[in-house]
């Protein structure tokens, strides 16, 4: 495959030219998604060549089975699926009775398709000669409504070229689908009901295990000199798809089309008895508004998503598509309209990673979607772990853990650990932290404390009883050392005493103790209803303050720097910089146990706790560590490039935190690690956010206000982007010469401008000289 296939354009991703070794990649890139649902790139008609099919609905899963060669005490009873959803977009197109297939065609020319995300919608077109030796143009435009969420809409348009030829088209819906990463091979779908009814038609199912019921229906219509048909010529009705038949004879040079309304009901929403009759009240609403006025409203919809989303970059088409791509799949996969959704790190894209939630959520999108949505879409986010509270205390109790002692999973769909990599599932444990810092990020940057005396200091308590009881004192040290963990750096398992994870450890201790104390002082009834449900002891509040303040952390007096676990200077540091090109990426080439010796790390360890808590730390402490562990640093991970280019950009070192910024906002369009074809990074694109807005823009919390301390990569002329802070907009556009500031609220507002008081004015432009 071509690494750099995709047309630099700042509004749209284009492919121009079909190649079949691209088709894969392309099916994750031109993905389409509105957070209730999603879809890979499939082409609408038949494609006998190399596809990986997906279809996706938001919160629909299967728990299959974990396939592990032995048990572990503790272990998940199974991996979260997303689950591969019954297909509506399917339409076999028939031109003189020859089957269009662009895997079969005798040529296929002037192919393109575009994602144009500042209006919503995917388009495909092309120009066949099918091997019958019929010519035809064909054009296919769809989109998944913001409005109507639970339909998506297709417009499939075909010309005979030269002579008149009769057009078929059968619209489907195929419930026999399968999931590309099933362990077990396990039927996931339970058919209950297929039908056709003049237009429309309907598929119900329930998945297994977890009844999850679900109606695929479809409506089409066949438009053919400005009149529509409606009733279809034939009806095909198996017990796993449902198709409808409509044909015309079109001379060459003019035009069919056939519009097509597709989607889902899930029991998730409404009665699992009524999806049939909710699935007919869509269909009659969209088909009223029609297809034109509905792609009207997506446009507009997505025109304010980007009022107030967009970064604006002048000067670097590559770059600027690059970081609309990745907040346009963010909007796509999570709006926050449903505390009981999250992000997956595949969204809507592929399957791989099973479940739909990670520490991703806390540590990378919190921030994105503080910033350019209304709190509440932050707070959902957080409504989510507290409302899985009960099951982060019953994962931890399974290895061992009493009274009350939370550890939220490292994957989960419902609350439950559905991962099954020991080294992962026992060990990743700093996962924990991340939790506890979002409550903590959420509250400094909103000014909104009612989360915690509401919800989140009963999850800081769970949370603090895991740290408590997971620390041991050792005689030895006589400090309290945390042992058998895996860092971020996923390519060290099961060591000890993890900076990272000691740190974090430490700083949640001392956060929940603080918190008890503000909501014991300001909120004496939710504080009494706490301690109450949690019958948290003084004892225990010293044990947490015990162990805080006796944690132990590696450190080399030699270097001056906080060592990333013990035993770290015993391996053979050899820098990535001196590794063999050939031998990348190692988690391509090299045995696991190599890695596992070797001193290379898979993404911001030690790194990224200089990340979350930077104002413990000095630049010069930040400068040394930096210059010591990213040598070292291969970025195999897709969140890894994202904290570097920030802290680059910290130490003034644009060039470097340029190209890592290009890494992480061009991570998927140029395939960087080789495996676009499985589906996207979704939770890496709120880091590529982050390198613009906390990298180059220095946006930072400070003493309660929002400080900014603005560079600019020389590559870019300018560069802008809006936040929302405590439901005041403001609007930075910052280049080589000066910073702006434009201000919407409706009283003065106090900033900081390189370590500078600001004062900004309602509806008044502020400019500060670089």
């Amino acid at each position: 495959m071509n690494k750099e296939y995709i047309t630099p354009n700042e509004w749209s991703i284009i492919e121009e030219g079909f190649d079949t070794d691209n088709v894969k990649s392309s099916e994750s890139l031109f993905s389409i998604g509105n957070g209730a649902m999603g879809q890979r790139a499939n082409f609408e008609e038949d494609y006998s060549g190399p596809t990986f099919q997906g279809s996706y609905i938001a919160g629909v899963y299967y728990p299959d089975k974990t396939r592990v060669g032995w048990w572990k005490n503790g272990y998940p009873e199974y991996f979260a699926k997303v689950l591969n959803a019954p297909s509506w977009i399917g339409i076999g197109v028939t031109i003189n009775g020859e089957t269009l297939d662009l895997n079969n065609c005798k040529a296929v020319n002037d192919f393109r398709r575009e994602l144009n995300m500042k209006e919503g919608w995917y388009k495909r077109s092309f120009t066949a000669t099918l091997q019958n030796g019929m010519s035809v143009a064909v054009s296919s435009l769809r989109f998944l409504s913001l409005n109507h969420d639970e339909i998506g809409a297709i417009k499939y348009t075909v010309s005979p070229i030269d002579v008149e030829a009769d057009i078929v088209f059968t619209p489907y819906l195929d419930n026999g689908i399968t999931n590309e990463d099933s362990n077990w091979d396990d039927k996931f779908w339970e058919v209950t009901n297929v039908r056709s009814n003049n237009n429309q038609a309907f598929i119900e199912a329930h998945t297994l295990k977890t009844i999850f019921k679900v109606c695929t229906f479809m409506q089409s219509e066949l438009v053919f000199q400005n009149e529509n048909i409606n009733i279809p010529t034939k009806e095909e009705v198996k017990e796993l798809s449902v198709g409808q038949t409509y044909s015309q004879t079109v001379p060459a040079g003019e035009t069919v089309s056939l519009i097509k309304y597709g989607g889902y009901c899930v029991s998730r929403n409404h009665k699992g008895a009524d999806l049939s009759k909710v699935a007919k009240s869509i269909l009659k609403e969209v088909s009223a508004i029609g297809f034109d006025k509905l792609l009207e409203t997506q446009k507009k919809a997505w025109n304010e998503i980007w009022e107030m989303s967009d970064i604006q970059i002048e000067g670097d088409v590559k770059a600027q598509q690059g970081i609309r791509f990745n907040i346009f799949h963010l909007n796509q996969t999570y709006l926050g309209t449903d505390s009981t959704l999250n992000i997956g790190p595949k969204g809507f894209t592929g399957e791989k990673y099973g479940g739909s939630t990670y520490w991703d959520t806390e540590a990378y999108c919190i921030p994105f979607y503080m910033a350019t949505k209304d709190q509440t879409v932050a707070r959902n986010l957080l409504q989510y772990r507290y409302n899985h509270l009960e099951k982060a205390i019953e994962n931890a109790e399974k290895l061992g853990f009493e009274n009350g002692a939370a550890l939220y999973p490292m994957v989960t769909m419902n609350g439950e650990e559905c991962h099954n990599e020991w080294e992962i599932t026992f060990e990743e444990i700093h996962r924990n932290g991340a939790i506890a810092f979002a409550i903590y990020n959420y509250y400094r940057y909103t000014g909104d404390y009612t989360y915690i005396p509401e919800m989140g200091l009963e999850v800081l308590i769970g949370i603090a009883r895991f740290w408590e009881q997971r620390a041991t004192f050792s005689k030895a040290k006589g400090q309290y050392v945390i042992l058998g963990v895996t860092g971020p750096n996923e390519y060290e398992n099961n060591v000890n005493n993890n900076w990272y994870t000691n740190y974090l450890a430490k700083w949640c201790l001392n956060f929940a103790l603080e918190q008890l104390e503000k909501v014991k002082e300001g909120y004496r009834e939710d504080y009494e209803r706490i301690i109450g449900h949690t019958s948290l002891s003084k004892s225990e509040t010293e044990a947490w303050q015990e162990v805080a303040s006796n944690l132990y952390f590696p450190y080399s007096e030699e270097l001056g720097i906080f060592l990333q676990q013990d035993g770290f200077l015993d391996k053979e540091l050899i820098t990535v910089e001196d590794l063999d090109p050939k031998q990348r990426p190692i988690n391509q080439k090299w045995s696991w146990d190599r890695i596992l010796r070797s001193p290379y790390i898979k993404q911001a360890d030690t790194l990224q706790g200089f990340y979350l808590f930077e104002e413990q730390f000095s630049l010069e402490d930040l400068e040394k560590h930096f210059d010591f562990y990213e040598p070292f640093t291969v970025h195999e991970s897709s969140l890894s490039p994202c904290v570097h280019s920030i802290q680059a950009a910290k130490l003034g070192r644009m060039e470097q935190a340029y190209r890592f910024y290009l890494r992480t906002s061009r991570l998927d369009l140029d395939d960087y690690n080789k495996e676009v074809e499985e589906g996207l990074h979704i939770t890496s694109m709120a880091g590529t956010w982050m390198s613009i807005v906390e990298g180059f823009g220095g946006m930072r919390m400070r003493d309660d206000k929002l400080s900014f301390n603005p560079r600019i990569p020389n590559q870019w002329k300018s560069y802008s982007f809006k936040v929302n802070f405590r439901n005041r907009i403001i609007k930075i556009s910052i280049s080589a010469k000066e910073s702006r500031f434009e201000y919407q609220g409706t009283s003065d507002m106090t900033i900081r401008v390189k370590g500078k008081r600001v004062l900004l004015k309602p509806s008044d432009e502020t400019i500060i000289k670089n």
